[in-house]
């Protein structure tokens, strides 16, 4: 049995597709209110703030995979996420279940520098700090040794469907319904952007490879790092449209979060956007080489004609 925790975003979603299709079909999903992604899963509702629901929801399992996800608000981060990740790991420690931690970027430096599985932690901001201390968490899980842990570790998103991201919202939705795509901060610097499904892909690939465990691991992403302005063209050809953007500076994103709870939670990235953010997965495809890395072309592309389908 492979659970996945935190099962109805789109990367638990590409995951649990990834997983039934090329390793099991014996599969639990795992949320408040779960649904199947395939025909045959098995769900089960679960407060990951509750340890007992947790453990009820983990027993029985080979493989935990976390993904629970919560909408950007620095308290909600700071009250529920360390709670929910350490109801998992004690859940799949009674269970001598492997853990698989789905993570993100928000601990690095928010600077230039390339981006290694050994890049030291240096948050900004108050998610920052969250997600470096859950990192550590699931780090000293990793070296106590009681159970199988591995870090995925994903920059941020661009995908299909309901994929939530900055790019996605300000430049894929908007040219799905026919507005002109916004660039925060600077069109000019280079972005590491990963296709969804390679991420969900991917950690499938690590969850059912042993020796995957034990280790923290940057999920596999294209080269070729575009600039915004490089990506908005990119993705108006898919859309077939002129390429048209704007640019909103971080002044007037600061000034914005004056009024705006929802601008206000997204400043402390803002550092990111204004050099370029080279994450590094090398470490990934010299494991996995026979792994096929989707190009910003190619997930563009996919992305236009689902909306022309539609």
């Amino acid at each position: 049995m492979q659970t996945i925790l935190g099962a109805n975003g789109q990367i638990a979603t590409e995951l649990a597709q990834s997983l039934h299709h090329h390793h099991t079909h014996d599969l639990r999903l795992v949320s408040r209110n779960p649904r199947k992604v395939n025909e045959d899963d098995a769900v089960m509702a679960a407060d990951l703030m509750d340890v007992r629901q947790t453990t009820e929801a983990v027993k029985g399992s080979d493989i935990v995979y976390f993904t629970a996800g919560l909408p950007p608000d620095s308290k909600l981060w700071e009250d529920r996420f360390p709670v929910m990740l350490k109801n998992a790991l004690q859940a799949c420690r009674t269970a001598g279940a492997s853990f698989a931690y789905f993570d993100n970027t928000y601990m690095y430096p928010q600077d230039s520098q390339l981006q290694t599985e050994e890049t030291r932690f240096a948050p900004v901001g108050r998610k920052g700090r969250v997600r470096a201390a859950m990192a550590s968490m699931v780090l000293e899980e990793m070296a106590r040794g009681d159970i199988p842990v591995l870090i995925a570790r994903a920059p941020e998103f661009y995908g299909p469907g309901k994929t939530q991201s900055f790019t996605n919202a300000l430049i894929i939705n908007r040219l799905k319904t026919g507005k002109r795509p916004l660039v925060p901060v600077r069109d000019d610097t280079r972005r590491t952007l990963i296709w969804t499904p390679d991420a969900s892909r991917a950690l499938a690939t690590l969850g059912n490879t042993p020796a995957a465990f034990g280790q923290t691991w940057h999920l596999p992403c294209c080269d070729n790092r575009p600039t915004y302005k490089t990506f908005v063209a990119m993705a108006s050809r898919a859309f077939g449209r002129t390429p048209s953007y704007s640019v909103i500076g971080k002044w007037p994103l600061i000034i914005a979060g004056i009024f705006s709870k929802q601008v206000r939670e997204i400043r402390e990235l803002l550092p990111r956007y204004e050099q370029d953010n080279l994450f590094d997965s090398t470490k990934f495809k010299r494991h996995f080489p026979e792994f096929s890395v989707t190009t910003y072309e190619e997930g563009l592309e996919l992305i236009g004609r689902e909306q022309k389908d539609r």
